[in-house]
């Protein structure tokens, strides 16, 4: 098959899945096109060493990576933002027909910011099989002017209804993900569920060296790790509540940076809390060995009805990883991690609940916690990996490609 994938992150950024099925496809014998942008997440600046012009490509052995120039404003702000994903949308449309002409179907990695740029897209290129890979849906609590947020809420959600609408199959990567997509007009017999993998190359089980150990313990006491962005979507001041509340029976590392840094950094000051400590952002290839020298792996979640259906990914990393979970957090990450008994779960926004959490995980032996982890290495392997995810997605696009004549135009 001749497959066009249009993603707004693509590694170097960290897209791994857009770009493991880019390679993987490739692997299987199909020429693959990407349309993306220039790397510039998540700092919201191009990367050094990458310089933003019109005529990008990259060529491997049936892999083509054309990359178009967008806005990278670096504040955060809804402007910057706005102007981030119109001027994504401009590109892909100046560049799209010609690049993607003669596919045979098209995968789009879609999350709010490609929502423009796909629409565009699809009406440039008319009748073409497309899948339709939901990982976001817009929450205005990202925005920082929500009359603002209200216009832009509207105008995405407008372009996600026609996307849902026009898709020939939507993937979803939880079941609660898919009521949101029917409800936004997909049609049910085209929503398919394919868990979400994580980078295999990176995520696996590793032993912890020294320099990993001198970063996350500083004694023998239960360490608790969050790795990642700590923006709005965490709410890791809940966190450092719960473990402000138990002193010295455990240390909380949080690993990464964001736009609530600074917020989160003043509540732990604030509190006291000593067993709270923080660790600049890592390289993604130092993050199993950190995971190693943790106890566990902390998921937060704020308590918004879009995240309710979302399974973040850092969750499929920790569990590839054989490292046990305390997820606050509600919906499908939740059930995950009690279905498949590789940690501890609560409530999100509950720092009372959480800390209980905290308490139980100090309290749980060794021996028990290897279990745990081992249990979701299990879960990931049987259920959410790399093949069996690119199986589906493969399957999808060969269904497409075969019945392509036989459908009725879209309307």
């Amino acid at each position: 098959m001749r497959v066009g994938i249009l993603t707004y992150h693509f590694p170097p950024e960290p897209a791994f899945v857009p770009g493991s099925l880019a390679e993987e496809l490739a692997a299987r014998g199909h020429e693959v096109r990407v349309l993306t942008g220039f790397p510039d997440y998540p700092g919201g600046h191009v990367y050094p060493g990458w310089r933003q012009r019109w005529r990008h490509r990259t060529h491997s052995e049936r892999l083509t990576v054309r990359r178009v120039p967008r806005y990278s404003g670096g504040d955060g702000s809804t402007r910057a933002r706005t102007a981030n994903w119109l001027s994504f949308a401009g590109s892909v449309a100046l560049a799209g027909r010609r690049y993607f002409r003669d596919l045979d179907a098209l995968y789009v990695f879609q999350l709010p910011a490609v929502t423009f740029a796909a629409t565009g897209l699809l009406r440039l290129l008319g009748r073409v099989p497309t899948v339709l890979h939901v990982q976001d849906v817009w929450s205005e609590e990202d925005a920082a002017r929500p009359g603002e947020s209200r216009r832009r809420a509207g105008r995405l959600d407008a372009g996600l209804r026609r996307l849902y609408r026009e898709a020939d199959v939507v993937v979803v990567g939880a079941p609660s993900m898919r009521e949101l997509v029917l409800a936004g007009g997909a049609e049910p017999e085209r929503v398919r569920t394919v868990p979400t993998w994580t980078d295999e190359r990176l995520f696996r089980p590793a032993e912890a060296g020294s320099v990993a150990r001198r970063l996350i313990r500083r004694d023998d006491r239960c360490v608790v790790m969050h790795a990642g962005t700590i923006g709005v979507r965490q709410g890791l001041e809940t966190a450092v509540r719960a473990a402000a509340a138990l002193g010295d029976r455990m240390d909380l590392v949080l690993v990464g940076s964001g736009s609530e840094e600074r917020r989160v950094r003043g509540l732990a000051a604030e509190l006291g809390a000593d067993n709270v400590r923080f660790v600049e952002r890592r390289s993604p290839a130092d993050m199993p060995q950190l995971y190693a020298a943790a106890d566990y792996q902390l998921v937060m979640q704020r308590d918004l009805p879009e995240l309710r259906a979302t399974v973040p990914g850092k969750l499929p990393a920790a569990l590839s990883c054989a490292a046990p979970v305390v997820a606050s957090t509600g919906g499908a990450a939740a059930e995950l991690v009690e279905r498949t008994r590789a940690g501890l779960s609560c409530p999100p926004e509950d720092w009372a609940a959480l800390a209980d959490r905290f308490w139980l995980a100090a309290a749980i032996p060794p021996a028990a916690r290897v279990d745990m982890g081992r249990r979701g290495r299990d879960a990931y392997l049987g259920q959410m990996s790399l093949r069996a995810g690119v199986d589906r997605i493969e399957e999808a696009l060969g269904q497409l490609t075969a019945h392509r004549g036989k459908k009725a135009p879209k309307t």
